[in-house]
């Protein structure tokens, strides 16, 4: 067998020698990890855009703006792994028919390869280019936030999101004044029903931040934002927080394909259209068989998990196992202005909705259920809830709405 192809035999199953994963956050890095964990003995090569060690992207949000730490690279001993790292290395397209990856340095061959690109934050029209104007999705921005911060400017964060929610807190703990602009009605509108992202409406009030809702920026000038309403908003800098997009514009004309958002269609294995090429973490959907319908998910668990998939399924490819499927039950956690938020599952296609505790308190819960059984919790303060609550809707169990409702009784007590 030639050199060039780089694959051996095994029981007549054509086994990959060279995996290359591009990308390298959180989901490119974990499934270079787990292809050696699961014992993938050919070449593992990773590829990152930026010029940085790899890094963990929650804490630029708060430890590296407030400068309680100064960076949050993977604990990960690449060279001990035998795993390639090459970094400040951009990938420029894709060519499935001849295995090859391109990028800035030239061709990458590949006998599977993962596509792990993650998503680019929806910068705000007209705004490019203007001073003081950030974006907070990469270590270089939260450097570049960190004296604005020290400075105590005063800021307009535009995105009522939990990246919104999350710059916002860190900037009042910070000592700036600090007013968050949402173009719909409420904060976390996009995510979360009215009547659940009602109470944290308040949130803001309570830390001293402003928050204006059925508020649409019309342009920002040097110094200001104004508003669609001719209103003007003082910003010694504006953090735009309007949501993020997959980073798969690189692949037209790849024949990879891509979905109504922008981001690789996978199939519940996570492979994509493209012979040998997979797809994980935030750039990629998968079909929900728990859920009945097709997931996007831009969370860190879903980067941790779906890379285990990925290398079970290369691995497993060789040697005739069944693919492992990719169906987690979402999950994240977001802290902003002193309370830690925790969510599982996936809501949308529940038929009731129950609360745990008063809302307006410091600490409570809402249920979803769908023919009686939990498909999403969001915990606020109760992490028991949502510790008993995602094994809950792992499990499938039907539950009892009125014990559920009761915030007195664990939550594990109400399933039949």
């Amino acid at each position: 067998m030639s050199e060039q192809t780089q694959e051996r035999e095994v029981s007549g199953v054509a086994m990959p020698q060279r995996v290359v994963v591009v990308g390298a956050g959180m989901a490119g890095v974990q499934t270079a990890v787990a292809l050696r964990e699961q014992g993938f003995k050919g070449t593992v090569t990773l590829i990152g855009a930026e010029p940085h060690q790899p890094y963990d992207r929650p804490p630029l949000s708060k430890a590296v703006l407030l400068g309680t730490a100064e960076g949050s690279a993977f604990d990960v001993d690449f060279e001990a792994l035998d795993i390639g790292l090459h970094l400040g290395r951009e990938a420029l397209g894709l060519r499935p028919a001849d295995h090859e990856l391109d990028t800035e340095q030239g061709p990458v061959p590949y006998d599977a390869l993962v596509l792990a690109t993650g998503a680019e934050p929806v910068r705000l029209p007209g705004a490019e280019g203007v001073p003081g104007v950030h974006l907070l999705r990469t270590l270089d921005d939260a450097e570049r936030l960190r004296p604005v911060l020290r400075r105590q400017h005063d800021i307009v964060v535009v995105g009522a999101g939990w990246i919104g929610a999350e710059f916002a807190t860190a900037a009042r703990e910070a000592g700036c004044a600090v007013t968050v602009v949402e173009a719909a009605d409420r904060p976390l509108a996009g995510a979360l029903p009215a009547e659940v992202a009602a109470p944290m409406t308040s949130w803001y009030a309570e830390a001293g931040a402003s928050l204006r809702t059925h508020a649409r920026v019309a342009r920002v000038e040097p110094g200001e934002v104004v508003l669609d309403d001719g209103t003007r908003l003082p910003a010694g800098a504006v953090v735009v927080g309007i949501g993020a997009r997959p980073a798969t514009a690189w692949l037209a004309g790849s024949g990879v394909e891509l979905g109504a958002h922008g981001e690789v269609v996978a199939d519940a294995h996570l492979r994509t259209s493209a012979p040998d090429v997979y797809a994980v973490g935030d750039c990629a959907s998968f079909p929900s068989g728990r859920y009945g319908e097709r997931l996007l998910i831009h969370h860190w668990d879903n980067a941790l998990q779906g890379p285990r998939t990925v290398a079970a399924n290369i691995v497993g490819a060789s040697t005739g196992e069944a693919p492992v499927v990719h169906d987690p039950v979402p999950y994240f956690w977001s802290e902003q202005f002193g309370r830690f938020v925790q969510y599982a599952g996936h809501h949308t296609s529940a038929d009731i909705l129950l609360w745990r505790g008063d809302p307006s308190g410091p600490a409570w819960s809402v249920c979803w259920l769908r023919e009686g059984r939990l498909v999403a919790l969001l915990a606020v303060g109760r992490p028991r809830d949502l510790a008993q609550g995602r094994k809950l809707i792992e499990s499938g169990a039907r539950m009892s709405p009125e014990l559920l409702a009761d915030p007195a009784r664990p939550l594990k007590a109400a399933a039949l």
